[in-house]
């Protein structure tokens, strides 16, 4: 009676670093469900590592592995918020060795990561927000799927990802929710105000069957092309930018995140609570959110210096100037 093959330990794939590279990345799309775009990135990375540790065993990385592939990332001159997540991949693709029995111990831990200093978001005014909205006008089925996917985009603060690939039944107009696909798989509930359910409806009634003409209606996504397929990132970005030049708003100055920012620091101003806004924005922590309260409070320190006697920057007539007496607090 012929013996069963032995199982071959997990070791075995991962021999090489290319190889545990592959089974790391197909462990994190298949078992853990990281984003497509998030895989991509650790890919990008891990294959600077791979390229860097040559002909060494896996079993054999050790920490003047990762000190050199911290090297290799400044000296490739990326900027340090890359250079942190190409670290964070090495460490997620260590411990998933660890885990296989490749590695005993990690070789990582201890190896500070790049700091960075976090830049605020750029955000528009509500102002600017509104004059990007009425720059779709009302006439005709483009115009009016313009119209619903700014309100969308502005009302619920959805990623672009998720706004194009939302299913034409992701939305309940009785209720007013949105059910949104986020990264990593996750889906979230988010609320829509009536304006904006106003513009998707209009859309759905006088605008969508229009987009889709004789076709059979196959894709079942909510907001489509002019040639009834479904919207993409890239069709969206192309359409804001000319919705910003027809609106006056410079082009550098708005992308679809930036309404994405729009939204929650307008949210915030409005007295709404982080922990609501970080529900509404998906956030898997709540110092991502943590964020826009310093573009509220910038906002209201520039309006403090516009517009008030004691500003500093042109706020009043009567403004004294430094050094002046009386000046002092």
């Amino acid at each position: 009676m012929a013996r069963r093959a032995a199982k071959p330990h997990a070791g075995e794939a991962t021999e090489s670093v290319g190889a545990a590279v592959d089974a790391f990345l197909s462990y994190a799309r298949l078992e853990q469900g990281l984003a497509p775009n998030t895989v991509a990135a650790y890919a990008r990375d891990l294959a600077r590592f791979a390229d860097l540790a040559g002909g060494t065993p896996t079993k054999s990385i050790d920490r003047s592995h990762v000190n050199a592939f911290v090297k290799r990332l400044e000296r490739d001159g990326l900027a340090a918020s890359s250079r942190a997540r190409g670290l964070v991949a090495l460490r997620r693709l260590l411990r998933f060795l660890c885990a296989e029995g490749v590695l005993e111990h990690d070789p990582s831990i201890g190896i500070e990561s790049p700091r960075s200093v976090r830049a605020l978001p750029r955000v528009l005014t509500p102002e600017e927000s509104q004059a990007l909205i009425r720059a779709c006008g009302d006439d005709g089925p483009m115009a009016l799927r313009d119209r619903a996917m700014l309100e969308v985009l502005y009302g619920g603060g959805l990623r672009v990802s998720e706004l194009v690939g939302l299913p034409l039944d992701g939305l309940d107009r009785r209720s007013g929710f949105l059910r949104v696909l986020g990264k990593g798989g996750h889906e979230r509930i988010v609320p829509l105000g009536e304006v904006a359910l106003d513009a998707v409806g209009t859309y759905l009634d006088e605008g969508r069957e229009a987009l889709l003409g004789r076709q059979p209606d196959r894709t079942r996504a909510l907001f489509l092309t002019r040639r009834g397929g479904p919207m993409t990132r890239q069709n969206f970005f192309t359409l804001i930018r000319k919705l910003a030049l027809r609106a006056g708003i410079p082009r550098d100055r708005v992308s679809p995140h930036v309404l994405r920012h729009a939204f929650a620091t307008d949210l915030l101003e409005g007295g709404a609570d982080l922990r609501s806004i970080q529900m509404m924005l998906g956030h898997a922590d709540l110092s991502t959110t943590e964020i826009y309260t310093h573009v509220s409070n910038g906002r209201l320190q520039d309006t403090v210096e516009r517009h008030h006697p004691r500003g500093g920057r042109g706020g009043g007539s009567g403004a004294p100037r430094r050094g002046a007496r009386g000046s002092r607090s």
